[in-house]
């Protein structure tokens, strides 16, 4: 071990002393003996205490793993079963820098302690199969010596963390991330089903974390009496056919309890309701579904329309798309007389070979591709709020379909229409007719294959056509979104743009006016008790956990309302795939709690307010409130000890 320890320092030193220009010659040198090093039974340890060493040198320069702020755990257990053997080598060396962050021996700029955990945390929970090596020989064959160093690799994140602990963490992630009821829940399904494994291999040693994971596996594998022992699709087809009456209605209460308790959708629960619409056994659906009197009687008015979806959208691979055609049932978006035939019109769609080829590209070639997206339709339509972005810079996108779910679905069902069929899309800004497809990429130049069906196909038009708006926007020397955003999102935006700093010089400008404006257009105290009744696009000043400044983003204002305990909260939409986010200086965002319904965020009035930037509003002549000058202040002091500190104060 010593002479390999000789022959890593002397490397690491070359590595160094390199320039920019040289680094990769001498990385390769690091890795080959960073490899022998892991086959050592202490060279994790060892690798471990020279992290710092090894991202300070400059091994991850010019890789993938160059910035671990953008790392996705999704992503790491491809890597680690990669047959490139270097890149298997640099995945164990990131995921060991991240450890040495997490636990305070590293700190390294933009990702804190708890973000590095989080992160490791993740990794845990999609591979705890590696714990217990691979699992099967063709795995096993493949990673070959590395086999074993991996194996080590997550025997190692435990002896640092603890496995009750990333457990115990891990259920409590599930449960804050279900809490939003995000549409994609692939990740938290391929959780739990490693916790699953976990537990029928670890038992009762995993205690009260093992029992309070039990809910989450039983609501995929095991949510009702006639499947929870989870005997296969094959057998519970075979068990519903002799079924009586009661038991199928005892069927129908579990099914419903589990989704929306959970906000997961087990595989048994769509051949229970593809298995009634075949038999005609439709008055058994509402109650699967979980319906209201509401959701009962649109049901009821378009049974023939539900029967058809549940038959062509209703499929394993889509399941949560069942959620997603309860929420639209209990919506009540269906007594609008263009909604019924809009859906009508997605049924029958023929997609674009273009169409076609972008989803088979995600989702496989198991399904026709129009499942897929008539599926991710049904989810759109009835979870407006639990779209998210992917890892795309995209926010303005994801808001807009959010908004057209929310306040004007049949023209986003126009839009789908439009753009699986033709692979296009058209608009009109100021007049002027935009086409998607004559125009150049925006800010996604390559297809996103993580997020839903609709998105694949939507958002890169949508882009283009939302960067062409700024494009023509450029000579008026004010911030675009004065005009981009009532053109682009929908007419019940508020045509009254206030922005908070000057955009050629990034410092604020009348900001107290700013401030006084948001409060008598939005706080119920100062503006007459009047609702939000369309949500509004808003900008965000957004902060990392240390309250430094990070970039501006998009967000939807929902409502705002006082809390349990009587609170004046601001209720938002955020695109991000997680609301739950620490802004630093105290202001963490809750996502469950005070009062959110599912996919809303929320932040006290005051602390909400110190990171907007832009916002709009309607000009009623209702804006004459006296604002008390200590509200202003103390929102004034939160901004300048945040996004805004540095930033020089104009008057107007």
């Amino acid at each position: 071990m010593q002479h390999l320890d000789d022959k890593l320092d002397n490397a690491l030193k070359r590595l160094e002393s390199s320039s920019g220009f040289n680094k990769a010659r001498f990385q390769n040198a690091v890795l080959e003996i960073s490899k022998r090093v892991l086959m050592e039974e202490e060279g994790l340890e060892r690798l471990y205490s020279l992290a710092p060493r090894l991202d300070r040198a400059g091994l991850f320069q010019g890789t993938d793993w160059d910035n671990p702020t953008i790392l996705l755990p999704n992503l790491v257990k491809a890597t680690l079963e990669s047959s490139n053997q270097t890149t298997i080598v640099l995945e164990i060396l990131s995921q060991l820098r991240l450890l040495a962050i997490a636990n305070n021996c590293f700190i390294k700029p933009g990702i804190p302690a708890e973000q590095a955990k989080h992160f490791i945390t993740q990794v845990m929970a999609l591979n705890l199969s590696f714990i217990f090596g691979p699992s099967d020989e063709a795995l096993r064959e493949s990673l070959g010596n590395l086999s074993e160093p991996i194996n080590r690799l997550f025997h190692f994140h435990l002896k640092k963390i603890g496995f009750e602990d990333i457990l115990g963490s891990l259920i409590d992630e599930i449960w804050r991330i279900l809490a939003q009821r995000p549409v994609l829940v692939d990740s938290v399904k391929s959780m739990i089903t490693q916790i699953a494994i976990a537990l029928t291999r670890e038992g009762s040693t995993l205690g009260e974390a093992g029992l309070g994971a039990d809910r989450l596996v039983s609501a995929l594998f095991g949510p009702t009496q006639g499947c929870q022992d989870d005997p296969g699709i094959a057998i519970y087809q075979e068990r519903l056919a002799s079924m009586d009456d009661g038991s199928l209605q005892q069927e129908a209460y579990g099914f419903a309890r589990s989704m929306h308790d959970v906000g997961l959708v087990s595989d048994y629960h769509i051949i229970y309701l593809t298995w009634l619409a075949e038999q005609d056994r439709l008055n058994l659906i509402p109650d699967a579904l979980g319906l209201s009197s509401t959701g009962l009687d649109v049901f009821r008015s378009y049974q023939d329309l539900i029967k058809k979806l549940i038959q062509e959208a209703l499929y394993p691979q889509t399941a949560q798309s069942a959620y997603g055609l309860a929420l639209l049932l209990e919506r009540g978006i269906l007594y609008a007389e263009t909604m019924a035939p809009s859906l009508w019109r997605q049924i029958g769609l023929e997609l674009s070979n273009q169409s076609e080829e972008l989803l088979r590209a995600r989702f496989g070639s198991e399904l026709p591709p129009r499942v897929f997206l008539l599926g991710a339709t049904l989810s759109i339509l009835g979870q407006p709020l639990g779209i998210g972005q992917g890892n795309n810079p995209t926010c303005q996108s994801a808001r807009a379909i959010s908004m057209w779910s929310y306040s004007e679905p049949d023209y986003l069902l126009f839009l789908i229409a439009q753009v699986a069929s033709t692979d296009s899309i058209s608009m009109h800004f100021e007049g002027k007719k935009i086409v998607s497809s004559q125009l150049p990429d925006g800010l996604i130049s390559a297809n996103i294959l993580d997020t839903g069906a609709v998105s694949i196909l939507l958002v890169p038009h949508l882009d283009r056509i939302y960067n062409e708006m700024g494009r023509m926007c450029v000579a008026r020397q004010e911030d675009p979104h004065k005009w981009i955003n009532p053109e682009f999102h929908g007419w019940w935006v508020g045509r009254e743009f206030l922005i908070a700093v000057d955009i050629t010089t990034g410092l604020l400008k009348d900001y107290d006016q700013f401030l006084q404006r948001f409060y008598s257009s939005y706080h119920p105290l100062y503006n007459g008790n009047q609702p939000i009744i369309h949500p509004q696009p808003a900008g965000l000043a957004v902060t990392d956990s240390n309250g430094q400044f990070v970039g501006w983003h998009a967000i939807t204002l929902i409502r705002v309302a006082f809390d349990q305990k009587g609170v004046m909260r601001i209720y938002f939409y955020n695109p991000n795939n997680d609301s739950g986010q620490n802004w630093g200086l105290g202001v963490v965002v809750s996502t469950q709690g005070f009062g959110e319904r599912f996919g809303e965020a929320s932040l006290p009035f005051e602390q909400m307010l110190s990171r907007i930037y832009i916002f709009h509003d309607e000009n009623t002549g209702t804006h004459k409130a006296q604002i008390p000058q200590k509200e202003i202040e103390k929102v004034k002091e939160m901004a300048t000890a945040s996004w805004a500190i540095g930033r020089v104060w104009q008057e107007a």
